[in-house]
């Protein structure tokens, strides 16, 4: 198991030193000088915009500006925000748990929704249970988040005054996460439920299954041991993606919301040209996807017994 994992994460360190590359070249090419904004809107001098870019180190070729922007990286420092003059890590650091903790709440809606939904669907298929979760799940899918976001508001909020509108609560409080957590959830819950049907009613095809039946095992057992478990390795690798899109496709959601997540921090260092800043936050995002990959890796490595053979072979 552990040579497996760190073969794993040593083929995901590369993919970390290409996402880096990829940003950094990526962010020359926007429109906006960081030398400008870091100046702000005041009068200033030729000689004082040349001696801001010699002070970032955007007067030097791409290719140094990259080497000692990795050698800094790699020491724990990803520069100032040009806007706000702060540090960058510390500052996505701070932002982190919001981030965390909305896309675990919205996982756990869509989780909760989802796979129930997807099995009972599976197996009662072309039912009317069937037919309405496929239904709903088209509507989740199809539905944009940002109304909904400004429905649920309207309704919960402004009408019925069940929970705050916006904000995360000082300190934080539950109230506030229920209506992003919902509004995020649901398009994932849609996805999740689609897909789990579909590997339900692939498996409960096998012959495995069949045999199981066979041999007059009740069916709850049916599917819960034998079914569920080999559908589900699809569907980790779906949740697996989802955590993270959970947090980078979550900007309109803290945007609507006022929810203090990174995704809302690089949406406002996009929009000031805040490059430092915008750097941070896609190479954090960067890591937490190498992180979860790792963990799906790790049970990938549970769910599928070839999984285990070829890593018991492998230490062998």
């Amino acid at each position: 198991m552990l040579s497996y994992l760190l073969n794993r994460l040593a083929q995901l360190v590369p993919v970390l030193i290409g996402c880096s590359l990829l940003v950094f070249l990526a962010l020359q090419f926007l429109p906006g000088d960081a030398a400008q904004v870091f100046l702000g809107e005041r009068d200033f001098t030729q000689e004082d915009y040349q001696a801001m870019r010699e002070y970032l180190g955007l007067d030097e070729p791409l290719y140094v500006q990259y080497a000692k922007y990795a050698k800094n990286v790699l020491r724990g420092d990803f520069g100032r925000s040009v806007r706000t003059h702060e540090l960058v890590l510390p500052a996505i650091l701070e932002r982190l748990p919001a981030s965390l903790t909305l896309a675990a709440a919205s996982l756990f809606v869509a989780l909760v929704i989802g796979i129930p939904v997807g099995v009972l669907s599976a197996v009662k298929p072309y039912s009317r249970l069937d037919q309405g979760s496929m239904i709903g799940a088209l509507f989740g899918v199809s539905i944009p988040n940002f109304w909904l976001a400004l429905m649920l508001i309207l309704v919960f909020s402004l009408y019925l005054d069940w929970l705050p509108a916006s904000g995360r609560g000082t300190p934080p409080d539950l109230k506030h996460i229920v209506l992003p957590a919902i509004v995020l959830g649901s398009a994932y819950a849609a996805t999740i439920c689609r897909l789990t049907r579909s590997c339900m009613l692939e498996v409960l095809n096998y012959d495995f299954v069949r045999t199981a039946r066979a041999k007059g095992l009740l069916e709850f057992l049916v599917i819960n041991k034998h079914a569920f478990r080999n559908a589900l390795i699809p569907v980790v690798t779906e949740v697996g993606i989802s955590i993270v899109g959970l947090i980078e496709g979550s900007t309109v959601i803290e945007v609507v919301f006022a929810w203090p997540g990174i995704a809302r921090m690089a949406y406002q260092a996009a929009l000031y040209r805040d490059f430092p800043m915008l750097q941070g936050c896609v190479l954090m995002v960067a890591a937490l996807f190498v992180v979860v990959n790792l963990a799906v890796d790790a049970l990938y490595y549970y769910l599928d017994p070839r999984i285990k053979f070829a890593g018991a072979a492998h230490e062998g």
